[in-house]
């Protein structure tokens, strides 16, 4: 059976900021706005700087009753006491994560545009999977180009699929129509001049 949980907005922090509390602050606002997933994603090798941003999310998030996963880190999800990771491409092991992070954990991992290895990654274990590029995006501007089509052809009822790369509130719906359970949202999300107000505009895109 799918997570109920795995639905809705899925904020990934954009990454730069001033200080921890500017990344508490605009998290914050789009949890108020009814954001229930939150990725935490900072490829630096600031160890004691990560492990302190990804302790006070966890505890932020679950004060709104809401999710922390942890980008291609298993270690610091396990650490932190985040509710799970996220893999790509050349991240550990779907096997290998359970076993750390234990088996309630939440794994996704990214399937790109590939529906043979949303399968795989779906009989390994994974919690969900993320597809895209789908749009253009500032964030990743070579990523590999999805088309809609394959949110159409996912047929796991139990592994929802994200959809990631370039979504605005302009085209999210289309991906939702698809059979998107969740959007992967950066640029679109912390650009805008109200963080809580967006979160909400993408949070009601959901029937």
């Amino acid at each position: 059976m799918a997570d109920p949980r795995l639905r809705g907005l899925y904020a990934l922090t954009r990454g730069g900021y001033a200080d921890i509390d500017e990344l508490l602050g605009e998290v914050e606002a789009a949890l108020r706005g009814g954001c229930r997933i939150v990725q935490y994603r900072d490829k630096s090798d600031e160890t004691e700087r990560r492990a302190a941003e990804a302790d006070a999310l966890r505890r932020l998030c679950h004060r709104h009753e809401a999710l922390l996963i942890i980008n291609d880190d298993v270690e610091l999800a396990a650490t932190s006491g985040a509710d799970g990771v996220h893999l790509g491409r050349d991240d550990a092991d779907i096997v290998t994560a359970l076993e750390t992070l234990g088996a309630d954990a939440i794994v996704g991992v990214s399937c790109y545009d590939q529906l043979d290895a949303a399968r795989h990654a779906a009989a390994s274990g994974a919690s969900y999977v993320a597809f895209g590029a789908f749009f253009p995006s500032p964030t990743k501007p070579g990523a590999v180009k999805a088309p809609v089509a394959l949110l159409r052809q996912w047929d796991h009822p139990h592994r929802p699929a994200c959809a990631i790369g370039g979504i605005t509130l302009d085209n999210a719906a289309t991906l939702i129509e698809a059979g998107a359970a969740m959007t992967a949202v950066i640029s679109d999300l912390w650009s805008a001049p109200d963080i809580e107000a967006r979160a909400r505009a993408f949070s009601r895109l959901w029937p």
